[in-house]
């Protein structure tokens, strides 16, 4: 049973780290806000005074961090993790990023004598806590392979879907298909709503219908009341839109409907609704419809 590090404690990185305990392993944790570690601590993780710190004391060690600046900020320096790296560790990245500074990462941790994976969760913080989540993993197989064991740990289907980036390519894909699944329910539902039908009769249709998905399932009760539970927030639903249309731009991929709902999430977030779960994009569209709800007004 390795050692473990882990550093980001935010929803899902909380929710990783108490699955990890579950699984009896010795789990060290650093935050940038410690208050957050307080449960972890009290269920029996140590805490690190530094990202180094978890680094030196795991034989693996795990970031989820918000986007690629964080991924830098704990990584780089000398309180960073590549500084507590050595031969025989592994550092994994949970974080959504650029691919690219994912595979100039790996380069920093294999000087460094170690080897990294990237290993985005496919789910959100629920899924993770009932052992339902999925994890796409990006690295070295063999490396894949040594790691295995924890990363199923973590969750029960674990794939290896190519080199350093691979993985979180994969889950910007996957991100963007759930934003613009989100903005077609609420297009859906919205115009049965405007035509008679009662918001209830259409969700409860579209649940039953060919075009239900776990997205939908997940999501589409919040259409009928406040989505106050935040899964994935509007702002960094929007930073991973922003990855996809840059990657889109770079691999000349055209990616028209991610276009257009990055733009809807431009709308939210200038709404003041940003920090609500991603869902909320249907109160905006309700909104724009002349459908006046009060999570808006």
């Amino acid at each position: 049973m390795p050692d473990v590090g882990y550093v980001g404690l935010g929803t899902m990185g909380s929710a990783i780290s108490h699955r990890l305990l579950q699984a009896d392993h010795v789990l060290t944790v650093w935050n940038r806000t410690p208050e957050k570690a307080k449960p972890l601590l009290e269920a029996g993780a140590s805490w690190a005074e530094s990202p180094r710190e978890a680094a030196e004391r795991s034989e693996i060690v795990f970031t989820m961090v918000t986007n690629t600046d964080a991924v830098k900020a704990v990584t780089e320096g000398p309180d960073g993790i590549l500084a507590g790296l050595g031969a025989g560790k592994v550092y994994v990245d949970m974080s959504t990023a650029s691919p690219a500074n994912t595979r100039a990462l790996a380069e920093q941790v294999r000087a460094a004598g170690a080897d990294m994976l990237d290993a985005p969760v496919s789910g959100t913080s629920v899924t993770v806590e009932q052992g339902k989540a999925s994890l796409m993993v990006g690295g070295g197989r063999d490396v894949f392979e040594r790691a295995r064991p924890v990363l199923e740990a973590i969750a029960p289907k674990v794939f290896h879907v190519g080199e350093n980036g691979a993985a979180v390519t994969m889950k910007i894909a996957i991100n963007l298909s759930l934003a613009v699944q989100m903005l077609a329910f609420s297009d859906g539902v919205l115009l049965a709503e405007k035509s008679g039908i009662a918001r209830e009769d259409a969700v409860e249709a579209m649940l039953r219908s060919v075009i239900a998905s776990p997205m939908v399932a997940y999501r589409g009760p919040l259409v009928l009341g406040h989505p106050d539970e935040v899964w994935f927030d509007c702002h960094m639903m929007q930073k991973d839109l922003n990855l996809a249309l840059e990657l889109g731009q770079e691999l000349e991929v055209p990616l028209p409907t991610t276009a257009l709902t990055n733009e809807l999430f431009t709308a939210v977030n200038a709404m003041g609704s940003g920090k609500k779960d991603f869902a909320v994009l249907f109160y905006v569209l309700a909104w724009m419809s002349g459908v006046r709800t009060e999570v808006l007004a």
